[in-house]
């Protein structure tokens, strides 16, 4: 007995995935035996039978370990490269494909859009403060169904990530529950209209050009894809929902053991007077307490939700750093001590510090005020926490005590000249407690939207309209450069390098358009089965190669079996678009995948998971639908 209870737990620790492992690990087998089945009469090369298996072990490593995505992608691809398989140009083509630089270039635009505050009002205004996850969803798949349809998918994710992050941290949901549905409702909104994804648009000009066919409307594509995009949605609001991982944080808030009392004021001009505890979004903030409001020397206690605010109001808070963090973004709320004011740097070059107290600190045993914290450390403290006990009086008033944990708002050089130094234990970066630049709101908000503008309309390509985009927001003094690139998510891009690279083995080998044109074979003289096959194969191809690069190769195959057939090939043209873009079942089939594949906190696991039944929906609901709307 006790030797089964070890090797499991040996298993658990080594694979934290296995149920999923075993699922990935069945489906991808019956794929391989499949596959082997199929071109047992073919010949391929040793160079393509090696790329496959490289890809079939990375889908593997991927499923049983807990090594980093983006190390066993680029292991698969160094394995590709060392043997001769791809030459130095094809292994580092990903590197500077211009999907691959478009989303690295999109995460410093992102970066404007959160330090201006940019992102608050899409918060606050789109997606509000639903009570539970079924309304959480809602609120989140329509608003972005219906944006992804008329914008690139990519932006659209891209601006929504830190938002859905904020978000489920106040509505207590795990990013795990709402990060997939993010991506996924921009894929339903991307196959709905012509310009939705580029993937429709190659299609389309491939129809002009190969296929003789005057090209495709807006909304022709609508009458198909609509109906699955819908039933995709009501999918995931319910069986999908009970299959979403819950991903919990390694440290919750009930986790901290550090309270600070801190004092903020309601500004004189703030957009927050007027509005209720409730609407101003002071009561939904995680591990956070207002406990009194201090009115023209009154003290009202037990604040009511409807209670309105008033300039000047003084706000007393006992909570956790995040969500004083929080506190200090809000647009019309500043500290109450007016020691901020003297600091002699500009705001927008403070951050927040935690910074313990140590017995030889010259300050310890003095209140703050008498010890001159501010003139000996050029720093301001904002709030004290002492081992959970909640300290009473003004923050000037407090007497200091070695131990205590102090929330500091300095200039970030406060780092370096105190981390050595003997007055205190530790002293730590609070992350992303930059001040907001909320003046240059407006700004950040015309950027994006001209840059969507832009792609939108074809005076520029994404990838130029988004470098255009990032370079006015540093200029503009939206974001620092320094921000804007630690903002850049490089694991991300390394992965979308790597698959790249996966995937263009795969066409130079010519594995894939063996493979495929075997399947495609397989449904005989039957339209319907023939259409069926098409899409499966493309649908198979955008999980391991890229989106546009599967439509590509299915393309003239396809367009060969309509003719062979006798039949109309705008069923198949449609099928090919839908099966290119709606990628669900790994998260390197499409790039919005990869985009929350890390802010979820996901294994690759979940995707096939939760993607897999999806697949099939679309795959039936296409191949039911597409040759009733355009015949064979």
């Amino acid at each position: 007995m006790l030797t089964a209870r070890f090797f499991k737990q040996q298993i658990a620790q080594k694979f934290p995935n296995l149920g999923m492992a075993i699922l990935i690990v069945a489906v991808s087998s019956v794929v391989a035996i499949a596959l082997i089945y199929t071109v047992i009469t073919l010949t391929l090369s040793w160079q393509a039978w090696l790329t496959i298996a490289v890809m079939v072990a990375t889908l593997w490593l991927n499923a049983l370990t807990s090594y980093p995505p983006e190390v066993i992608f680029l292991g698969g691809l160094g394995i590709l490269f060392v043997t001769g398989v791809v030459g130095a140009e094809d292994a580092l083509a990903g590197f500077s494909n211009p999907g691959m630089v478009t989303v690295g270039v999109l995460y410093v635009v992102v970066a404007g859009l959160q330090q201006t505050g940019g992102l608050n009002w899409v918060s606050q205004h789109v997606l509000g403060l639903p009570k539970g996850l079924f309304s959480a969803l809602v609120r989140l798949i329509f608003p972005v169904l219906g944006m992804s349809a008329f914008l690139n998918n990519t932006p659209v994710v891209a601006m929504f990530v830190p938002v859905v992050s904020d978000w489920a941290r106040k509505l207590r949901i795990s990013p795990s529950k709402l990060m997939i549905p993010l991506s996924y409702a921009a894929i339903f909104g991307g196959i709905c209209t012509l310009i939705g994804t580029s993937t429709n648009l190659v299609v389309n000009g491939l129809l002009i050009s190969k296929a003789g066919y005057p090209g495709m409307n807006m909304f022709d594509i609508t009458r198909v894809s609509l109906p699955c995009a819908l039933i995709g949605a009501a999918y995931l609001l319910t069986a999908g929902r009970w299959l979403l991982p819950n991903r919990k944080p390694a440290l919750s808030e009930q986790d901290n053991p550090r309270e600070y009392k801190v004092e903020m004021v309601v500004e004189a001009g703030s957009p927050l007077a007027g509005k209720t505890i409730e609407k101003a979004g002071l009561r939904h903030l995680p591990g956070l307490f207002l406990g009194e409001i201090v009115r023209a020397g009154q003290v009202i206690p037990a604040v009511s939700p409807q209670e309105q605010l008033q300039e000047h109001d003084q706000l007393i808070f006992v909570g956790i750093v995040d969500s004083i963090v929080d506190l200090k973004k809000m647009r019309g709320l500043v500290p109450a001590t007016n020691q901020v004011e003297k600091l002699d740097v500009p705001p927008t070059a403070r951050r927040l510090i935690e910074a313990v107290v140590s017995n030889t600190c010259p300050v310890a045993g003095q209140t703050i005020r008498k010890g001159q914290f501010r003139n000996r450390y050029n720093a301001v403290i904002l709030a004290v926490a002492r081992n959970g006990e909640r300290l009473q009086g003004k923050i000037g008033d407090i007497i200091l005590r070695p131990g205590d944990v102090l929330l500091l708002e300095a200039p970030p050089t406060f780092l370096a000249q105190q981390r050595s130094s003997r007055d205190f234990y530790l002293v730590s970066d609070v992350p992303n407690s930059e001040p907001l630049r909320h003046q240059k709101a407006p700004i950040a908000l015309g950027i994006l939207v001209a840059m969507v503008a832009l792609a939108t309309f074809g005076w520029m390509d994404m990838l130029q309209a988004a470098t255009l985009a990032a370079m006015v927001m540093v200029l503009a003094r939206c974001s620092g450069a320094g921000y804007a690139l630690g903002n850049v998510q490089w694991s991300v891009l390394l992965v979308i390098a790597a698959a790249l690279g996966i995937g263009q083995a795969l066409e130079t080998t010519g594995a894939a358009g063996t493979l495929a044109g075997a399947f495609i074979g397989l449904a005989g003289q039957n339209p319907w089965m023939a259409l069926a096959a098409v899409y499966a194969v493309t649908s198979i191809l955008t999980e391991v190669i890229t989106n546009n690069a599967a439509a590509v190769l299915v393309f003239p195959i396809a367009l060969a079996v309509s003719k062979s057939l006798g039949v109309d090939f705008m069923p198949f043209a449609i099928a090919i678009m839908i099966g290119a873009s709606a990628s669900f079942s790994t998260p390197i089939g499409y790039q919005t995948n990869l985009m929350v594949y890390g802010p979820g906190g996901y294994r690759f696991g979940d995707f096939m998971r939760i993607g897999l039944p999806l697949n099939l929906i679309f795959w039936v609901l296409t191949v039911l639908l597409a040759p009733r709307v355009f015949p064979f």
